[in-house]
C-alpha cells in the first residue's frame, strides 16, 4: 500500500547557509514521492520550482518512499534531517499507518517522536505547518480497502490528531480538507486509481509557496 496522508512544512527561523539558499527536505512515502505521476510533477519538485520563481536559490532532496509508515520515517528517514541541514522541510505520512491497522493512539505516539526530533534540530515553533492527508478513500482504489464511510472516518480522525499534535508542537496547521474534498470530486486522481494527479500536486505546491510568502 502506497498512500501518503499528510503533508509538513518546517521552516527553520535561522537562515541556513550564508548564501540565504533554501535547503529542502521531503520526507514521506508515495505522496511525497509522486507515485504515478513523473518526478517533476511531485509536490515538493513544482514547489522548489515556484520558490525559484520567486527568485530563491533551492536546494531540493527528496525522500519520498512509496508504503512507508510514520515508524518509518522515524526508523529511516529523521537521520536525514541533521546531515542534509534543511532550512525547509516537508513531511507526508499516516495512511499507510491507518491502512496497515495502527491505532489512533499508536499513530499519535510516533508522530510525537517524528516532531520531538525535528525540534530538537532547531526545527521548530511557527516554522512548523502541517497539511491533512486527500482524501484518497474516494479514488476507485481507495474503496477497495473497506468501508468508505468508516475509512473516512478514521482519515478524518487521523488529521484530527495530526492538527493536535501539530499546536502541541508549536506548529501550525494548514487545513486543506475541503480543497481536497473538490479535487476528489473531480476525480483528479493519477493513472493507477489511487494517489492524486499532477493538477492536485501542483494545487498543494501553490497553497503552500502562498503560506510560505506570506509567513502565515
Amino acid at each position: 500500500m502506497s498512500i501518503v496522508p499528510v503533508l509538513v512544512i518546517l521552516l527553520n527561523a535561522a537562515p541556513g547557509k550564508s548564501d540565504g539558499a533554501i535547503r529542502y527536505l521531503a520526507l514521506g512515502d508515495s505522496f511525497t514521492a509522486g507515485t504515478s505521476v513523473s518526478p517533476a510533477d511531485s509536490y515538493p519538485s513544482k514547489l522548489t520550482e515556484l520558490l525559484k520563481a520567486d527568485g530563491k536559490k533551492v536546494e531540493l532532496t527528496n525522500m519520498g518512499v512509496n508504503g512507508y509508515t510514520t515508524a518509518d520515517v522515524v526508523n529511516r528517514e529523521l537521520s536525514a534531517v541533521k546531515d542534509f541541514k534543511p532550512t525547509l522541510v516537508t513531511l507526508g505520512i499516516g495512511a499507510n499507518d491507518l491502512v496497515r491497522g495502527r491505532t489512533a493512539d499508536e499513530y499519535r505516539a510516533t508522530l510525537k517522536l517524528i516532531f520531538k526530533a525535528i525540534s530538537a534540530a532547531g526545527i521548530s515553533g511557527n516554522a512548523l505547518l502541517v497539511i491533512p492527508q486527500p482524501d484518497w478513500v474516494s479514488s476507485p482504489q481507495g474503496q477497495t480497502f473497506g468501508d468508505s464511510n468508516v475509512l473516512r472516518a478514521k482519515v478524518v480522525q487521523f488529521n484530527s490528531i495530526l492538527a493536535e499534535e501539530t499546536k502541541l508542537a508549536n506548529g501550525r496547521y494548514v487545513d486543506l480538507w475541503k480543497l481536497n474534498l473538490e479535487f476528489a470530486s473531480k476525480k483528479w486522481f493519477a493513472g493507477d486509481g489511487l494517489h492524486p494527479n499532477e493538477k492536485v500536486y501542483a494545487a498543494w505546491a501553490a497553497q503552500l509557496a502562498d503560506v510560505i510568502r506570506k509567513g502565515k
